[in-house]
């Protein structure tokens, strides 16, 4: 497949051979082998969400080992605020990058165009909005999301001076998935890579160099995301990518901004069903354990969302595929890539899991050298994975709706796992069983709603099956 880090000249932007380039590029998502296509847009994928997902790998590791086991637990109260964050901007960025796909796949270039402007737009209005609200009610929404006395002062001075780079995290992360849904997934990738590379460098100087503690880790963070951002959208502004921004893209249209919003509705509820989550766990936590169970579950979610990024990776490689090809009624192509995309993601996630399960002291001795932690976090770890491995279907099916615009059965598979079933079993659970009780809520509502997302999945299959034999497509594209 063409390479995306074009070589093209200025002069060449409207040339016929750099358009057959473009032209190709889109072309091949629906005619290249799946296993293939599915490499080489999952890899750098992979690579991208891996490479976000070492932001708050690097800060926790840094904080933890040159802060104390107090800072890894305010780190981990401002989870929610993160989440809810990651949600808004998820919204837009996910709705957006599959709304391209489907369009793009149907030849309507323009409306694609309309939606990439759109997304911006609508990015900075609501970063600038939540950023607001946050600054006004930091700490008393701190206090309620779990923070004691002792986690307070860590986690309001780490989320504060990261308030600016959630928004550019949001522009940088949600228009580097419509950058891969538009051709080019490699140079999606080089954006995480610039921006994590960033801040790999400047964490441990500004925490430890210039000692400005926790606050130096959201500095450093800060300023990589911005950078990111400055990547991402000088991307758009080059004349010589087929899809740019262009005047009058931006002004907001009912019909796009409708079309971002119920798309991006799933991962979005994903996100903040993970925001209200924590929110649960750790005032649970701190009922029937301590605010070092905090920092244990901080751990517990560091680890397994590192896992399940690389997943999430896959399902963005899956994404443009999926997208292009349903928008070219291409089915056959769409059950190819679904089950390439389990598969995958399975056996990555029950390596994971086992790794887990088998290791749970190594992995807590990257954060912290102290030994009450690392054996909380090890207790947690040996009840709390045991059925994480079917987590990795569950995420391809959830992506899978997501892909095709289905959003009603997108947010009923993102809502399963964490909203129907978790939230009941964290209240339930602990009154029977403690501190233990906390940690058997999670492989109890991984296995109710991987069943869930079984039957959706063979139910939606058969509806692809018939649109098949009738030539049909649903929903229709506008």
């Amino acid at each position: 497949m063409t390479s995306d880090n074009s070589t093209a000249t200025p002069s060449s932007a409207s040339s016929p051979d750099n358009a057959a380039t473009d032209n190709q590029r889109l072309r091949e998502l629906a005619t290249g082998k799946i296993g293939r296509l599915l490499w080489h847009y999952s890899i750098p994928a992979v690579t991208g969400m891996v490479v976000m997902s070492l932001y708050n790998v690097i800060d926790r590791i840094f904080i933890g080992q040159g802060v104390g086991p107090e800072a890894i637990a305010g780190l981990a109260i401002t989870f929610p605020v993160m989440n809810i964050a990651t949600a808004l901007g998820v919204l837009i960025g996910a709705g957006a990058s599959a709304r391209v796909s489907i369009l793009l796949g149907a030849g309507n270039k323009r409306s694609a165009e309309r939606i990439l402007g759109n997304a911006l737009v609508l990015t900075i209005v609501i970063g600038i909005i939540y950023i607001g609200i946050f600054a006004s009610v930091l700490t008393p929404m701190l206090r309620a999301f779990g923070a004691s006395d002792a986690t307070l002062p860590y986690a309001y001075d780490f989320i504060f001076h990261l308030l600016p780079g959630l928004m550019l995290s949001n522009i940088a992360f949600g228009l580097n998935n419509v950058m891969r849904a538009s051709g080019y997934p490699v140079r999606a990738m080089m954006t995480n890579l610039i921006g994590a590379g960033a801040n790999l460098v400047l964490a441990p100087i500004f925490l430890f160099g210039f000692g400005w503690g926790i606050k130096g880790a959201a500095i450093a963070t800060d300023i990589s995301m911005g950078i990111s951002a400055i990547f991402v959208l000088a991307h758009f502004f080059d004349r010589r990518t087929p899809l740019r921004f262009r005047h009058g893209i931006y002004g907001l249209q009912v019909s796009s901004v409708v079309g971002i919003l119920s798309i991006g509705a799933a991962p979005c509820l994903v996100n903040l069903a993970g925001s209200m989550i924590n929110v649960i766990v750790n005032r649970n936590l701190v009922a029937y354990g301590s605010d070092m169970a905090v920092a244990a579950a901080g751990i517990f979610t560091t680890y397994t969302t590192l896992i399940i990024m690389v997943v999430l990776g896959i399902c963005l490689g899956m994404q443009p595929i999926v997208g292009y090809n349903y928008g070219a009624r291409q089915y056959g192509r769409l059950r190819h890539v679904l089950w390439l995309a389990v598969g995958w993601s399975t056996l990555f996630v029950t390596a994971g899991c086992a790794f887990g399960l088998l290791c749970p002291q190594l992995i807590a001795r990257a954060f912290t050298t102290d030994e009450n932690l690392i054996s909380i976090t090890a207790g947690a770890f040996s009840t709390a994975m045991l059925s994480f491995w079917q987590v990795g279907f569950q995420i391809v099916a959830t992506n899978f709706f997501q892909s095709l615009g289905y959003a009603g059965k997108s947010i009923i598979m993102s809502l399963s796992r964490q909203v129907i079933f978790l939230i009941p079993l964290l209240y339930i659970m602990p009154r029977y069983m403690g501190l233990n009780g906390i940690w058997a809520a999670y492989p109890m509502s991984d296995t109710m709603a991987t069943m869930v997302a079984a039957v959706l999945v063979w139910w939606q299959l058969r509806v692809i099956a018939r649109c098949e034999r009738q030539g049909e497509l649903r929903p229709a594209i506008s």
